[in-house]
């Protein structure tokens, strides 16, 4: 099974940007693009080599060895997996062509995850994006049906990719975010109405529908002793969370839209001098106020920024030997943020760089800084403002 989700830009949560990446293991990279496993990848694996080895394959194959069996499962398993990244990187490529980044896949529980770091240039490339991986898993599907007469020993094989395949583009093919369907849905209205934001709602709202439709076939399933009604319903949940989240994404652009910088921004961020340990930093700043991350100043000017993950990344051992300047990130190469530049954009920037802080400048000087905890304090005022 494979539900795609690219990733919207600007998350107003770190944790919920890095809980996968925490949750998941590197494997290698393709056209640049970071490969990984979520540990939940492993459950689906380990359930469908056993359904595999039990069921179908005996069932296609004939009396012979549970050896067999088990290793065609297996190997099976394996190969629906690499089915998914292939439809993964369908949609991964053609981002790349129209120059958005792709900063990852991660295979998980339900398939696979493709983190794209930006909204793409227009409808027409949103269409081409979505059906990419759709495309990709039409070849697969002829693919494997073709090669059955030759497959051999290999034949259950084979058939059974053929038709996981072609599930894969069906299922996909849904219209209602975050599925594939519901990407080419964006796309039209996007195209009809020349808003990204309406069509997105549309969009979203219609996987809405088709989640909690999912839950309710489910549910009837469960109730009808039918113990597959528990992974339908399952799926359903995940849908209809994804696609209210981008409800909720986009109502939050709407809320502060017109918004800049400077009125988020805390004014008053704390300077520590450059030869301050971080020992010292970590007993007196970071404990006593709480603060993630510290402008350092150096003769009157700002040199750079040190925020709680560079500390972090210095053994703890060699926190009473290592002063601040050694740990901290240089101003020139610091993400900035212009005072008079809108929240959305440097919600963007911090989304796209991996950042949670971002030192406000105006006129060449630092006037500030900008977390995502100010933001989401600011979000909150407005929201009772206008409610």
């Amino acid at each position: 099974m494979g539900i795609d989700q690219h990733n919207e830009p600007a998350r107003l949560s770190e944790k919920s940007g890095r809980h996968m990446a925490r949750r998941s293991i590197p494997l290698f990279r393709i056209m640049g693009i970071s490969i990984a496993l979520d540990y939940s990848w492993f459950v689906v694996f380990a359930l469908l080599t056993w359904a595999l080895a039990t069921g179908y394959f005996p069932a296609e194959y004939g009396p012979s060895s549970r050896i067999m069996y088990w290793m065609a499962g297996a190997a099976t398993a394996v190969m629906i997996f690499v089915c998914v990244l292939l439809h993964e990187l369908g949609h991964a490529a053609v981002a790349l062509y129209y120059k958005i980044p792709v900063r990852s896949i991660t295979l998980f529980i339900f398939g696979g995850v493709a983190q794209i770091g930006a909204e793409p240039p227009g409808a027409m490339a949103e269409f081409f994006i979505a059906v990419a991986g759709p495309l990709v898993s039409l070849v697969l599907a002829i693919l494997f049906y073709i090669a059955q007469p030759f497959a051999g020993p290999l034949l259950g094989m084979a058939g059974y990719l053929a038709y996981v395949n072609l599930g894969l583009l069906l299922f996909n093919l849904i219209p209602g975010y975050p599925l594939d369907g519901g990407r080419v849905l964006r796309a039209i209205v996007w195209a009809m109405t020349g808003s990204l934001q309406r069509a997105t709602l549309i969009a979203a709202n219609a996987g809405r529908i088709f989640g909690l439709l999912l839950i309710f076939l489910g549910v009837l399933q469960i109730l009808d002793g039918n113990a597959g009604g528990i992974w339908i319903a399952f799926i359903g949940w995940f849908l209809d969370s994804a696609a209210h989240a981008q409800v909720t994404q986009v109502r939050m652009k709407n809320l502060i839209a017109g918004h800049r910088v400077s009125q988020a921004m805390n004014a008053h961020c704390v300077a520590i001098p450059p030869g301050m340990t971080l020992q010292e930093l970590v007993n007196g700043p970071v404990l006593g106020s709480g603060q993630r991350s510290f402008l350092v100043e150096r003769e009157g000017q700002m040199a750079g920024l040190v925020t709680l993950h560079q500390i972090k990344t210095v053994p703890r051992h060699q926190w009473p030997q290592t002063r601040v300047d050694q740990a901290m990130i240089a101003l020139e190469n610091a993400k900035c943020i212009d005072a008079d530049a809108e929240l959305w954009t440097a919600l963007e920037i911090m989304d796209r760089n991996g950042v949670n802080q971002l030192p406000v400048i105006r006129d060449r000087r630092v006037v500030g800084m900008l977390n995502r905890e100010d933001i989401i304090t600011f979000l909150r005022t407005v929201f009772e403002i206008k409610v």
